[in-house]
Parts: structure tokens; C-alpha cells; sequence
């Protein structure tokens, strides 16, 4: 029923298409590298394999291909507040999303994750790393390999602003701070903006609270 619904009010948009239904994590592994989607909404939790390990099998070394790039997952969950969602965000989950979400709030969704331009819920995400962050070890010391202005562009990524929005904040443009993002991922070993978030909550260089 939750697919179903899913379906219908992600097809009824024209730029988005639906190209394949899993019923467990194992399925959903299999789907997704032969279908290659842009974007999974991935339940955390999975028959078979549950929605962290399907997550990382999907995001791991075996999942890029030549005939697309690796997709970008979004956590599907009932409760925001769940150590399951922060485990699959640590394993390389782009976000998450409560089902009770409204259908704009899921569409618009799927577009940010797909531009990967932003965080999904960076206050929320600052809750999960502000719960279970400080239970794990600390990350790496990247922080002194940033440079300065890396390290600004690292913080307000954390706040959820856009590149453009970055852009303007520091006074530099778009192009620059693209720049400054890729070289973040790069020193902090992360694969995208909200693993790099994740990655400054839990060296200690942003505090969650």
C-alpha cells in the first residue's frame, strides 16, 4: 500500500518517473542495479536485509557501473528519531523522509536529493548527531587539511544552504563554491554533502547542539 501510494503521487509528476518496486532489501539491491534510478526511497527497515545494508550494498564499490552513476538514496522512516536512520546516513544515505510526509514535501524531496544541491533537514539531522554522534569515535583528523575558507564552506553546508545561497553568503560565486564542496568531500573522505555533515558532527569540528 505505502508503494503503491509512493507511485501514484511520484508518477502523477512529469518530471519524475518511477522505474521499479522492491518488496525486500535483497530485492531492492537487485532492482536498483538493473534499473540504475537517479534517486531510492529505501525503508529502513527491510525483510530479508534491512534498509541499511541494502543501502550499503547499493552505495558500495560493486554498485558503479558504465551505464550510470550511483544512485542516491533517501531513508524512509516513521520515526526521525531512530538510530536505524542515522546508521544508514552514516552508510551513505543522501537523507531521510517520515512517511507521514506530505506529497509536495516527498516530491520535493527527490528533486533536491537528485540535484544533490543541499541537506534534507539539517535540523533534523543535527538531532540524529547530536543523539548518537558523540556515541561513536571520533572521525579522522581532516579539520587541519581544510583551509580556511573550505572550513566556512563546511559549516554552512551543515545549516542546509545551497550552493548559490553559500555563494552569496560569502561573497564569491556559484563555480567557487562548487569548488570549495568537492575539495570538502575530497579531505573528508565522504561521498556527498550530508556524509561530509556527518563526518564534521562527529570529529567534534561542528557541534550538534
Amino acid at each position: 500500500m505505502v508503494r503503491t501510494a509512493l507511485r501514484v503521487i511520484l508518477d502523477a509528476e512529469p518530471d519524475l518517473t518511477v522505474v521499479g518496486e522492491a518488496a525486500t532489501g535483497a530485492e531492492a539491491v537487485s532492482v536498483v542495479r538493473a534499473v540504475r534510478p537517479d534517486v531510492v526511497l529505501m525503508d529502513v527497515r527491510m525483510p530479508e536485509i534491512d534498509g541499511i545494508r541494502a543501502t550499503e550494498q547499493i552505495l558500495g564499490p560493486a554498485s558503479g557501473s558504465p551505464s550510470g552513476p550511483v544512485p542516491r538514496v533517501v531513508v524512509v522512516t516513521t520515526f526521525e528519531n531512530d538510530s536505524y536512520v542515522y546508521d544508514a546516513l552514516r552508510v551513505g544515505a543522501s537523507g531521510f523522509l517520515l512517511k507521514r510526509a506530505a506529497a509536495e514535501d516527498l516530491v520535493a524531496a527527490v528533486r533536491l536529493v537528485a540535484r544533490s544541491d543541499s541537506l534534507l533537514f539539517p535540523a533534523a539531522l543535527r538531532g540524529l548527531a547530536a543523539e548518537y554522534a558523540r556515541r561513536r569515535p571520533a572521525a579522522p583528523g581532516w579539520a587541519g587539511r581544510l583551509t580556511e575558507r573550505e572550513a566556512a564552506v563546511l559549516r554552512l553546508m551543515a545549516t542546509g544552504l545551497t550552493n548559490a545561497e553559500i555563494a552569496e553568503r560569502l561573497g564569491v560565486g556559484p563555480a567557487t563554491v562548487k569548488s570549495h564542496v568537492a575539495s570538502v568531500l575530497a579531505k573528508t573522505g565522504t561521498r556527498d554533502r550530508t556524509q561530509a555533515v556527518i563526518a564534521a558532527y562527529e570529529s567534534g569540528f561542528i557541534s550538534p547542539r
